[in-house]
């Protein structure tokens, strides 16, 4: 198979005056002397006979007009909302909650209630309060990165809730309902 495609782009370098002197005089021989480069040879040349004494037709001046009125015709796909499965949606927003659920949990099972157990302090409000080590629970880092990353987040599911909304009733007061 190979000496097949060899034996065809040496025969086309030599059809195309691409092959040097030294090439030339051996495809000639073997043209001469050897019946498949001869019968190569024919097939080969009247392929570029042909292709050189046709013309390539020229596109219509409405080509490109045609081409996308033919495109209009075919309906348009629907909105991404039929393609988006409302269980993946709930599960991502269950997993945001789940996750602030934890965070809140692991937080406040950092926090130290100093002497919580006596019924005084625990009537006094103010004195319990004082008493929290609020410190080790809001002064980290990754807290703060957690708690604008779910802020972020929460306001951008806002957004396309709020969006989505008001398309909705755009939608319904074009069709005058």
């Amino acid at each position: 198979m190979d000496e097949q495609i060899n034996m065809e782009q040496q025969l086309w370098d030599y059809i195309d005056g691409l092959c040097d002197a030294g090439k030339k005089s051996i495809i000639e021989e073997l043209i001469q002397k050897n019946t498949e480069w001869r019968l190569k040879y024919h097939e080969l040349l009247e392929a570029n006979l042909l292709m050189q004494s046709s013309e390539l037709e020229t596109p219509s001046l409405r080509f490109t007009k045609n081409v996308m009125e033919e495109i209009a015709r075919y309906q348009v796909a629907p909105a991404t909302r039929s393609y988006i499965n409302n269980k993946i949606i709930w599960g991502i927003g269950g997993f945001f909650l789940l996750m602030i659920l934890g965070f809140l949990i692991y937080g406040l099972s950092q926090l130290k209630l100093n002497n919580a157990i006596d019924p005084k302090i625990l009537t006094d409000y103010n004195h319990t309060v004082g008493k929290l080590d609020w410190s080790r629970f809001f002064s980290s880092t990754y807290t703060n990165i957690f708690m604008m990353v779910n802020i972020v987040l929460g306001l951008m599911i806002l957004d396309i809730y709020l969006n989505r909304k008001k398309n909705i009733n755009m939608k319904a007061d074009k069709n005058g309902f």
